[in-house]
């Protein structure tokens, strides 16, 4: 039996999944990690919003998956890494929910970056 609780996402807790305008692109110590036109725009109550990028727009070899674990009500499990090449800052900067809750399944293939753990992420950029 599961001993966590699963909350539904509504009036009180509102989460909302978006598709971002633009091009989302993110860097850790002068390098690309990732770079996408495909990037979803999730919207929790009143926290800031985040961009979630598809694993396959992120460069998986600039990640380091960790031990580091946390647990959302409303998402489910999340699992995180690691960016080495933005060396202590860049532990835990990466999180992903890989089987997220129904409410919120749309991110099941999607990475999220601690905004103060890599040096930028830009939303609305053209090449």
């Amino acid at each position: 039996m599961n001993s966590k609780p699963i909350k539904i996402p509504g009036p009180d807790h509102p989460i909302t999944i978006t598709p971002t305008k633009g091009r989302v692109t993110v860097a850790v110590n002068g390098r690309r990690i990732a770079d996408t036109s495909e990037a979803l725009t999730l919207k929790e109550a009143s926290y800031t919003a985040v961009q979630y990028i598809p694993r396959k727009d992120i460069d998986q070899t600039q990640l380091q998956r960790t031990l580091h674990q946390t647990y959302c009500p409303y998402k489910g499990e999340c699992a995180y890494y690691s960016i080495p090449s933005g060396g202590e800052r860049s532990v835990n900067a990466v999180w992903t929910y890989e089987a997220p809750y129904a409410s919120v399944s749309i991110i099941r293939e999607y990475l999220a970056f601690y905004p103060d753990r890599v040096d930028s992420i830009e939303i609305g950029v053209e090449n």
